[in-house]
């Protein structure tokens, strides 16, 4: 649904770059586990309270009203991704799904689409700051990352709103519970 995410679209580019300019004022572990805090709360929202939004219920919405939930969504994501340097794609799924109403599968796939854009600005902006990463990794990263995501889609296309809840739930638990150990204990 690329006509009704391109205010969050925008929203979140532009905001990125700000949210970029911003991190690189602070020092360098100013977020300290914000951001995994809050993706094991939004992990837990997922398990707790799928979200069962049909097609009939987001068209309900006018379409001023998704517009400004839409740019509103994307400044707060974006500003978040362009200050950790993150692509922000769990923090879209929570506003697409919890403020735009979108469901599940059309939420997962929107996610997908425009975090790939605020990852490429976010990544370009912390380039463009902090230097180039080892080239390596990065090449291995993006590899990778095109290879699960491709096997990933195949399963989520295929998965009920309810599995792919669950499974974004536990994901985001995880996720944030591993970097809070790696940053913090070991």
């Amino acid at each position: 649904d690329v006509k009704n995410s391109l205010p969050l679209l925008i929203g979140v580019l532009v905001m990125t770059l700000v949210g970029s300019f911003v991190a690189s004022l602070l020092p360098e572990r100013a977020m300290s586990g914000t951001m995994q805090i809050a993706m094991i709360f939004i992990g837990l929202r997922f398990l707790l309270k799928p979200v069962k939004t049909t097609k009939e219920q987001m068209a309900a919405a006018t379409p001023k009203e998704r517009l400004i939930k839409s740019i509103v969504g994307g400044v707060l994501v974006g500003f978040i991704c362009g200050f950790v340097g993150a692509g922000g794609g769990m923090m879209l799924l929570f506003v697409l799904t919890s403020f735009l109403g979108y469901e599940m599968h059309m939420a997962v796939g929107t996610s997908v689409f425009i975090m790939a854009f605020t990852a490429l600005t976010g990544g370009i902006s912390h380039f463009a700051i902090g230097g180039m990463p080892d080239v390596t990794c990065l090449i291995l990263c993006v590899v990778f990352t095109l290879l699960w995501a491709k096997i990933a889609a195949a399963i989520a296309n295929r998965a009920s709103a309810v599995t792919l809840n669950r499974v974004v739930g536990i994901v985001m638990i995880l996720t944030g519970i591993v970097i809070l150990l790696v940053n913090y204990v070991f």
